[in-house]
């Protein structure tokens, strides 16, 4: 394997644990904000379950990622590093500012420039439409969920004293957190996977058959896992307390619904926004308790946030590949 490979690698498990740093918070956000555990215990919590998603689902994400967003024949090394440079860059920013961005679509949207810039708009895929659709429904489908959710706990609970109510979903977020942690990990992790298997795969290192071998799996899940414990303290404000203020049954909730979406996505190999997700399922929560609780001028700027990761993302990997080919590195 030659050696600016293993660096791109090494590149990319960075990402992967900048990924998991900026995201604790959609993992850890409620279970902190409701005081059901503390910050150390929570990204503790939340790391462990982020390492072991491997267990429970396979690699359909990473496959979209390797083979359905652009045409594997397209990608190098340089589209590669450009592609990683570019999410990394725009997730530091966004981390910086508190603003709780998608890694994934960063990651996207830097792949989509970077390819692009090199061959053309042919050589994107038919996964970006299903991308894009994910982009809509999975925070939708959260908000949703976690409505339902709370109204059918709502009911079932109606006749029950508040306190007694509390302690049940400071045990039942336990649950929930561990839950939306495999979510996150199985579908965050893969997607850096994707990428270094198809980096793998362009320079024949491979076979003939697009595949992810196990031990990427494992330095995806494990990288991620120590993202997320060095924890993204800024953006676990803004989620956890920022967008509306939760108790243990509306972090329960949330969480359970953004969950379930996240488990039905990654088992049909759609790469969706671990946080747009959460957000969403925050903000049905936030509505089923009355539609002003929730902060919506900060909504706003969150999807404002949303609206520009990829198109940023990707001007930013733009910008290393014609760095590289000016460079003499790239075609």
């Amino acid at each position: 394997m030659e050696a600016s490979i293993v660096v791109i690698i090494g590149v990319a498990l960075a990402f992967d644990f900048i990924n998991g740093f900026h995201d604790a918070a959609n993992s850890i956000a409620t279970v902190v904000s409701t005081r059901v555990l503390s910050p150390g215990v929570a990204v503790a919590w939340a790391a462990f379950f982020n390492f072991i998603a491997f267990l429970f689902f396979d690699v359909h994400v990473a496959s979209t990622i390797g083979k359905g967003v652009v045409a594997p024949q397209i990608v190098d090394q340089w589209v590669i590093l450009a592609t990683l440079l570019g999410a990394i860059t725009w997730d530091l920013v966004t981390w910086y500012f508190g603003i709780p961005s998608s890694s994934s679509h960063a990651l996207i949207g830097a792949l989509a420039g970077a390819a692009v810039i090199r061959g053309g708009f042919g050589v994107l895929d038919s996964g970006i439409i299903k991308i894009g659709v994910s982009i809509v429904l999975s925070p939708v489908i959260g908000l949703i969920l976690a409505t339902f959710i709370g109204v059918i706990v709502t009911w079932l609970f109606r006749r029950t004293a508040p306190s007694k109510v509390d302690r049940i979903f400071r045990r039942g977020q336990l649950v929930s957190a561990a839950l939306y942690s495999l979510g996150h990990g199985g579908n965050d992790a893969q997607k850096t996977m994707g990428i270094i298997a198809v980096l793998l795969f362009s320079a024949g290192q491979l076979g003939e058959t697009f595949h992810v071998p196990l031990w990427i799996v494992l330095s995806c899940h494990a990288a991620m896992g120590l993202g997320t414990l060095a924890g993204g303290w800024r953006i676990v404000k803004t989620m956890g307390m920022g967008i509306t203020k939760l108790r243990p049954v509306g972090g329960f909730c949330a969480e359970t619904g953004g969950a379930a979406t996240l488990f039905v996505a990654t088992g049909l190999g759609i790469p969706v926004s671990t946080t747009h997700t959460i957000t969403g399922s925050i903000v049905g929560v936030g509505i089923l308790r009355r539609f002003s609780s929730v902060r919506w001028g900060l909504a706003g700027r969150i999807v404002w946030a949303w609206i520009l990761t990829i198109p940023m993302s990707a001007a930013i990997a733009i910008a290393c590949y014609l760095a590289f080919r000016a460079a003499g590195w790239a075609q």
